[in-house]
């Protein structure tokens, strides 16, 4: 008996006990309350609102989005597209804007990012999909207040600029640090564009 549990590998018992606890875990997080797992995945949204708001906030750059998530990119983009949609002085063109939006929102995301990995940037593709997503904050928090409070053209124009700032400076701070130094300026530049067609688009309606 002791000859055979000295052949036994060593460390059998314990890589089971770790699959079994792996297990459970897996286990325990698909039998969650739903409540539960809404809560967790706000909390995760708001996270990552956080990094957008507050960039100098970082501990560790781009730490934040090691887990990428596309609720909060969804969300964002349906606030965005609703607002401006709501503010068409035409009813009918209602549809058109809020589909020219999310048409512009989503697709040049995806070709901000095509070029990112072309690039040989160190990131995944849905990771700069949720960069470029969250990143759209400030220009939907500027689109409300201008709703909302019916700004001034020149007042609404300032809100603009200064959330277009806002974004474009905390992706660029995201996506430059993800691409090698000579390619920087290449990557830099169409995220700049992504985020002028999507200020370009407040200020028209």
């Amino acid at each position: 008996m002791a000859e055979m549990q000295s052949h036994l590998p060593s460390g059998s018992m314990d890589e089971s006990f770790s699959s079994a606890a792996g297990l459970a875990g897996r286990q325990s997080t698909l039998d969650e309350p739903i409540k539960d797992t809404i809560l967790r995945d706000v909390r995760g949204i708001a996270a990552k609102l956080k990094y957008v708001v507050l960039p100098r906030a970082r501990v560790e750059k781009g730490a934040g989005l090691r887990e990428w998530d596309l609720w909060g990119p969804l969300i964002l983009c349906l606030m965005l597209s609703i607002v401006l949609a709501a503010q068409t002085k035409k009813a009918d063109q209602a549809g058109q804007v809020f589909a020219l939006v999310f048409v512009v929102v989503w697709i040049g995301s995806a070709v901000v990012t095509a070029n990112a990995l072309l690039l040989k940037g160190k990131i995944s593709f849905f990771q700069s999909v949720c960069v470029l997503g969250y990143c759209i904050f400030p220009l939907v928090i500027a689109a409300i207040l201008s709703w909302v409070f019916n700004l001034y053209r020149i007042v609404k124009i300032i809100f603009v600029v200064i959330g277009f700032t806002w974004a474009t400076g905390a992706s660029v701070g995201f996506m430059s640090d993800l691409v090698p130094e000579d390619r920087k300026v290449l990557a830099v530049y169409p995220v700049w564009l992504f985020y002028v067609a999507i200020a370009w688009l407040i200020l028209l309606t």
